[in-house]
């Protein structure tokens, strides 16, 4: 059986004066992790009742992938800048299927 993938979970929240802005940095990470190797899944989503929540839901088919993907110059590049915009440090979880069932699909 193949190692199962990796779920990463990421919120970020914005001030409400920089909301455009860490928008328009968030999405433009989008694209470029799309390509990238390893990359299953990476949905950029933002709360209905409150615009300055946005999650990252993620899957990645290994460690080594998301460890790429951390460091690759759109994501790496971009967090200086960010963590100037946001209200609170980000709270990124990393998950595995916790039960067999989940692991065989």
């Amino acid at each position: 059986m193949n190692a199962p993938t990796l779920r990463v979970v990421a919120r970020i929240t914005a001030r409400p004066d920089t909301l455009d802005e860490v928008k328009a940095i968030l999405l433009a990470m989008v694209a470029p992790t799309h390509g990238e190797d390893g990359c299953i899944v990476y949905e950029l989503l933002q709360n209905i009742s409150d615009p300055t929540d946005f999650t990252f839901v993620e899957e990645w088919a290994s460690e080594r992938a998301l460890d790429a993907h951390l460091a690759a110059p759109h994501i790496a590049g971009v967090q200086p800048r960010l963590l100037q915009l946001i209200a609170k440090p980000n709270d990124v979880r990393r998950y595995r299927p916790a039960s067999r069932s989940q692991l065989l699909h």
